[in-house]
């Protein structure tokens, strides 16, 4: 049974820093790209970052380009999220989530377990 447990999360003031990790377990973690998503309160879970199985390719949505920064080691199965910058508007909870391939990809549809997410909270 895979499991995904998610750390890191917390209050930070706007312009703070945080990293989340995301340890997993179940299947063989380095066959798998590994996503980070968010869910704000009143709106649907949305696309964060997502990384490759080697930890070669990764791909940002458009709103943390250059603040966030994805990656993965595959020695200790946990994958994190280096979030810089921080804005009121990252203002979520944080799931990791497991893709059912090793090509990394932004469709929630396409990945297989996520953990129980992990509160981020910013303040003005």
């Amino acid at each position: 049974q895979v499991q995904l447990v998610e750390s890191g999360g917390g209050l930070v003031q706007a312009g703070g820093s945080l990293r989340l990790s995301c340890t997993a377990s179940g299947r063989t973690f380095s066959n798998y790209a590994m996503g980070w998503f968010r869910q704000a309160p009143g709106k649907e879970r949305e696309f964060v970052a997502t990384i490759s199985r080697s930890g070669l390719t990764a791909y940002y949505a458009d709103s943390v380009k250059g603040r966030f920064t994805i990656s993965r080691d595959n020695a200790k199965n946990t994958v994190y999220l280096q979030m810089n910058s921080l804005k009121p508007e990252d203002t979520a909870v944080y799931y990791c989530q497991q893709r059912g391939t090793g090509v990394p990809g932004s469709s929630i549809s396409s990945y297989d377990y996520w953990g129980q997410g992990t509160q981020v909270t910013v303040s003005s």
